[in-house]
């Protein structure tokens, strides 16, 4: 808060003639009265009466001049009285404004150091940032190093490193997981024992970080093994953000039973025994052109699409697993055995094209929405009992190459059969609606 300045008015001193000028005038004034009263005094007939009045006169004359000259002294005492009063005003007012001066002299002082402070204090963040970074970046390259030393143990010895440094410090994960991924990818030398166990050791320091269930989760992490060599990959009960196996040949048996899929997880690559049960979350599955001998998805619960188009597998189970989304197997070719029994397809099915080998097991499916099997070979058993087609159902031109039976299944509307073919030697139950007719070796399906 800042105080009035005082006045720079200056005092006018009272001049000494001017206080003679007064007495004179009182004297003045005395005379007159004096001499007015004595020439009234000598009016009066009687000697005693005009003696006594001229006494009166004197005194009244001394009265006036004692009471005039009082007047004055009370005037310059209360002038006086007054140029105190004002003097000490100002003395106050000057000591307010050097109290208010020295206050913004202390404000500006404590502002300054304050300021310096915080520069301080921002030069030692700085150097300790840069000091944290050097260090960070030193034993990140370090760890890089080792991870490409001829020494497995040393091998090793980097990937831990490496853990150590992402765990430690979450702004370089990213960047370790893309090291650890390149690693991955690139081509490992044949029967290398030593170097299949440091890849081992990569695969499971990647999937450690990927369970949501302690400290060491790393969220948000995407994973690229995009033709990546894997051996016993096993992501089970992981949380897998966008990550892409594209052309990657995945040896042993590959686990991603009772994962989180969030993003897109594209498996579209070369695998012995893929195990996606109990796989849950709203991500997109994507195993186009796919191969594997043997694949299980059950029990999974899927909110994203799942496409398989052109996959090839050897057997494969989809029991008690349910498609929120649609899924779509067109061209897809099961060498062995297909189980999809219990299997809820909320968001339709397409097998357009799709050649099954062996066995081909739909019971108790429902199908919520569009069914198609148009074009579809089945190639061994194929059984619908108990399935539900809420939705249309389309089996144009599909071929049964073994039995069919759609025993106690259900349609809301009549199925299509249009050109569809099936054995004449094996035993069938077709839904109502349908008429097949005998033509050689064959049963020519048409729609009533």
């Amino acid at each position: 808060m800042q105080g009035t300045p005082p006045s720079d008015e200056q005092l006018r001193v009272m001049p000494w003639w001017l206080v003679l000028v007064g007495l004179l005038l009182a004297a003045a004034l005395g005379w007159w009265v004096l001499d007015w009263l004595l020439g009234e005094a000598d009016r009066a007939a009687q000697p005693d009466t005009r003696a006594t009045l001229r006494i009166d006169a004197i005194r009244t004359g001394l009265t006036v001049v004692a009471g005039t000259g009082g007047g004055l002294a009370l005037l310059l005492a209360a002038r006086r009285q007054w140029i105190s009063e004002r003097a000490q005003r100002h003395q106050e007012a000057v000591a307010a404004h050097d109290q208010v001066h020295r206050e913004r002299v202390q404000a500006h002082a404590e502002s300054v150091a304050e300021a310096g402070q915080r520069h301080q204090e921002q030069q030692a963040t700085a150097a300790e940032h840069d000091a944290a970074e050097r260090r960070l970046t030193e034993l990140y390259t370090r760890a890089v190093e080792l991870l490409g030393n001829d020494n497995a143990a040393v091998r090793l010895g980097g990937l831990h490193a490496l853990e150590r440094l992402g765990q430690d410090n979450p702004a370089q994960r990213t960047t370790i997981v893309a090291v650890l991924c390149a690693y991955l990818r690139m081509t490992p030398p044949d029967d290398d024992a030593r170097e299949t166990e440091v890849r081992r050791t990569a695969q499971r320091v990647l999937t450690r970080h990927l369970r949501a269930d302690g400290d060491g989760w790393w969220p948000g992490v995407a994973l690229d093994l995009t033709g990546a060599r894997l051996d016993g990959f096993d992501a089970s009960g992981c949380t897998l953000v966008d990550a892409d196996l594209t052309g990657a040949v995945c040896v042993g048996v590959t686990r991603l039973t009772g994962a989180t899929v969030r993003g897109r997880l594209s498996l579209r690559a070369t695998f012995d025994e893929l195990l996606l049960d109990d796989l849950t979350g709203n991500g997109e599955v994507v195993l186009d052109g796919a191969r594997t001998a043997r694949t299980s998805l059950d029990g999974a619960d899927l909110g994203g699409a799942l496409s398989c188009r052109g996959a090839t597998f050897g057997r494969v189970t989809f029991r008690g697993t349910t498609f929120h989304r649609p899924a779509t197997f067109d061209a897809a070719r099961v060498e062995d055995s297909a189980t999809f029994r219990d299997a809820v397809f909320l968001g339709g099915l397409s097998m357009e094209h799709t050649v099954f080998g062996g066995y081909a097991g739909f019971r108790r499916a429902r199908f919520a929405d569009m069914a198609l099997f148009r074009w579809t070979e089945f190639g061994g058993d194929t059984w619908f009992e108990g399935s539900r087609f809420e939705g249309a159902a389309n089996f144009g031109r599909a071929r049964f190459d073994g039995p069919v039976s759609f025993d106690g299944a259900t349609f809301a509307r009549t199925p299509l059969v249009d050109q569809a073919r099936a054995v004449a030697g094996a035993p069938h139950v077709w839904p109502e609606g349908v008429s097949p007719q005998r033509l050689d070796d064959w049963l020519l399906l048409t729609d009533r």
